[in-house]
């Protein structure tokens, strides 16, 4: 693996880890005396360092340090978690995130920002002891050929700081295995050690019991492991997290033993060369040669002595059992011997208590780590654009399936038809698998906004509760990405135009905390994202009043109370009576309209004054492939989202009204406005006698599309326009038929918008 391919792993790795220490932080503010959390916090620092510091990110690895120091004094009790605390961790967090990045608008990533924290660090250690600095040391270079040197067990002290007697030290076996077994290969292990020095007193051998006879050995093959030895504090996850950034592919075993317990590795021993090496058989040279490795004891249960005495019939097992039963304590029998105090007793009770728990911990991680061993193995990370392509491949198979079903039924071969429904099964049935790889929790956008809503209320003076729901709801991939900007922009409005203050809550008789809840669900072929305030709600009269003030709606256009509170949505619309770093910069809604337009998304809003306000965002699962219905205007084809057809009628002369300037059907009694495509685009011809108007509902409004025929329901691979059509009002992208010819796919919530938009005025 080369340096830049481990330096992007790092950065991968580095980027979970900030994550999952950010939400951590936001675990342990509202829960400070939480030492899991603490816990949770000082591991993800401390890999954040170590790694850092093997790969090269020297100036992660120091700026982590002191931090790490913080929360090492929390884990011993000297340091209280505060507010204070958290919101320097999470500075010092995205200051973290900008070194990884570079430097940021903000500053972070700057050596003048990290200083700054740095110093806000050292302040929150000033009241309890600062510890020395520890030196540097030398960790021999890991060996590849035996000598006796080597063979011999290294100590290495641990760096002062953590060298302190702490309670709770367990004693941990490593085996490390390199996976790769060239002797040209460079393992860079020295490093490695380095980081588990300092975490404890550790002891390094080579194991060398892999070496085969003399005859038998490959000059070009590495035989050694090692075997490390590491008294610590720090918890087993913790250790295995240090092997996470390493170059080398390892595997690696912990065990829990007790201190001082006998290596099974048996000491190398060296036999002289005999004179005449070409006298001696191959058996005898590699006896000569090696080391002698003894076969390792079978182990046997020796008998006790009461169990030999029952089996012999000289006592009952009763009488044994009430012998037993006078035994004292070894502890008790020590203490009452003057040997040793109660309290060294009852310390040394604890450790084997510990250490006990310790072993039935790990006996239990092994036995789920091999249940779980099948699942973890087909788990693999593939690129994105690996995934991508995969995705264009799979929609150019729909395509072919779809001409190849065309030139089917021209020709009527049953054979032929039999076989092209097989064929679009399973092009169905990969097409949806191949979209479900691409699908994620939308949680993983969810935990984001935590820290945006805390640093936001706190920044307003303001209590404001964040609670989330279905966050195991999928999306596709893109559309995840894409939707973050968007969902950002409303919470921050719900914080700052939304949420009252404290004092306006009480007097308005609700919680002084007010709470956002952000929410989805799946709705058919849809997703549904909804974002609801418990706030003062939006007054659809000012919203008017702006809107006329500005000139975006005549003064005498006929609203409903819904399209008010869609005129938020337009360029340039703004209620807010002074500009703050929040909103109100003048870039308003109409930014979180067209991302969403840019999704194929549609956005519903609801409020009520003096209570609060939902909006509703719904959104296609995928943005590759749709159902769709294709219709047809004088030879021309379209695509209509089938997901917003809510029904199709005929239309016929008599339906049709000269008198009214709008074109309004009546259906059922409902008056429906529709457009005619063939007038919107400008297509030529004369339509047909019997029209077909498909019924589309979009954001409450329900409006028709008169086109001349309906052909039927089809798969769509959605294709993006060139930059010439990709303005075209109406359009939103194209697909390829089955014959090879193009439809265009309408973008429907921008033409009802048009429809509902040309009735107010």
């Amino acid at each position: 693996m080369s340096d830049d391919q481990s330096r992007e792993i790092f950065r991968e790795e580095a980027y979970e880890l900030l994550g999952e220490l950010e939400s951590t932080l936001l675990e342990l503010e509202t829960c400070p005396h939480d030492l899991d959390m603490v816990n949770k916090v000082f591991r993800a620092l401390h890999t954040i360092k170590g790694s850092g510091a093997m790969f090269g990110f020297d100036d992660i690895a120091n700026f982590t340090h002191d931090l790490e120091n913080v929360f090492d004094k929390v884990r011993n009790e000297q340091l209280a978690v505060t507010k204070d605390l958290i919101t320097v961790s999470f500075t010092a967090r995205d200051h973290i995130l900008g070194l990884l990045n570079g430097p940021e608008e903000s500053g972070f990533g700057t050596p003048e920002k990290g200083e700054e924290i740095l110093v806000q660090i050292r302040l929150l250690l000033a009241p309890t002891q600062e510890r020395p600095e520890p030196e540097q040391q030398t960790v021999p270079a890991a060996a590849t050929s035996v000598e006796p040197e080597q063979c011999a067990p290294v100590e290495l002290e641990p760096e002062p700081q953590e060298a302190s007697a702490r309670g709770g030290e367990l004693c941990y076996r490593l085996l490390i295995s390199p996976r790769e077994r060239t002797v040209g290969k460079e393992l860079h292990l020295e490093p490695l050690f380095d980081e588990l020095r300092k975490l404890g007193t550790c002891e390094v051998r080579l194991d060398h019991r892999g070496l085969p006879e003399l005859g038998d050995l490959d000059p070009q093959t590495l035989y050694l492991n090692w075997e490390v030895d590491l008294t610590t504090d720090i918890g087993e996850e913790s250790i295995r997290d240090l092997f996470l950034f390493t170059d080398v592919d390892l595997d690696l075993d912990i065990q829990v033993v007790l201190p001082g317990a006998p290596t099974t590795i048996p000491a190398p021993g060296l036999k002289p060369f005999p004179q005449n090496l070409a006298q001696t058989t191959g058996v005898e040279a590699a006896q000569d040669e090696r080391p002698i490795i003894l076969e390792e004891p079978e182990l046997s249960v020796v008998p006790r002595l009461g169990e030999i005495l029952v089996q012999d019939g000289a006592i009952k097992a009763d009488e044994l059992e009430r012998a037993l039963g006078q035994q004292k304590p070894i502890g008790q029998i020590l203490t009452e011997s003057g040997l040793v105090s109660g309290e060294q007793v009852e310390k040394a009770v604890a450790r084997q208590q510990q250490t006990r728990d310790a072993i039935a911990q790990q006996q239990s991680r092994d036995a789920s780590a091999s249940r779980q061993q099948k699942d973890v193995g087909s788990s693999l990370r593939v690129a994105a654009d690996k995934l991508d392509l995969l995705v264009d491949l799979v929609g150019e198979l729909v395509i072919v399936q779809a001409q190849i079903s065309q030139v089917v039924t021209e020709r009527s071969d049953p054979i032929l038809t039999i076989l092209s429904e097989q064929l679009e099964r399973l092009s169905s049935d990969l097409r949806d698998s191949t979209l479900g790889i691409r699908m994620l929790p939308i949680g993983t956008t969810f935990s984001k906004f935590r820290r945006l809503v805390r640093d936001l209320s706190s920044e307003l003076g303001k209590e404001i509760e964040l609670v989330t729901h279905g966050e195991e709801t999928e999306l596709d991939k893109t559309v995840l990405e894409r939707l973050g900007d968007p969902l950002v922009h409303l919470i921050r409005n719900s914080i700052d135009h939304g949420i009252d203050s404290p004092e306006e809550r009480k007097l308005a008789g609700k919680r002084p905390e007010g709470q956002i809840l952000l929410e989805a669900e799946h709705s058919g072929s849809e997703v549904l994202i909804r974002i609801t305030d418990d706030g003062k709600g939006m007054n659809s009269d000012l919203i008017r009043q702006k809107a006329v003030e500005k000139g975006l709606i005549q003064a005498d256009s006929e609203l409903s109370e819904q399209e008010c509170l869609k005129l938020i949505f337009l360029p340039g619309f703004s209620t807010a009576a002074k500009v703050t770093n929040i909103s109100g910069r003048g870039v308003g809604m109409d930014v979180v309209q067209r991302a969403i337009d840019s999704l194929r998304g549609v956005i519903e809003i609801k409020s009520t004054l003096g209570q609060g306000t939902t909006i509703t965002i719904r959104l296609p699962l995928t943005l590759a492939i749709i159902e769709g219905l294709q219709v047809e205007v004088a030879g021309s084809f379209f695509v209509i989202p089938l997901s917003l057809v809510e029904e199709c009628v005929e239309l016929h002369s008599k339906d049709v009204d000269p008198t009214r300037k709008q074109q309004i059907i009546n259906l059922r009694n409902e008056l429906v406005p529709y457009i005619h495509l063939r007038r919107w685009f400008e297509i030529d011809g004369e339509p047909p006698a019997i029209e077909q108007i498909v019924i589309t509902g979009v954001e409450g409004k329900r409006v028709g599309i008169v086109v001349d025929r309906v052909v039927g329901e089809h798969q769509t691979v959605i294709k993006s326009l060139g930059r010439v059509y990709r303005d075209v009002e109406g359009i939103s992208g194209a697909t390829i038929k089955g014959d090879g010819t193009l439809a265009l796919i309408l973008d429907v919530p921008r033409l009802v918008r048009s429809v509902v938009a040309a009735i107010a005025n």
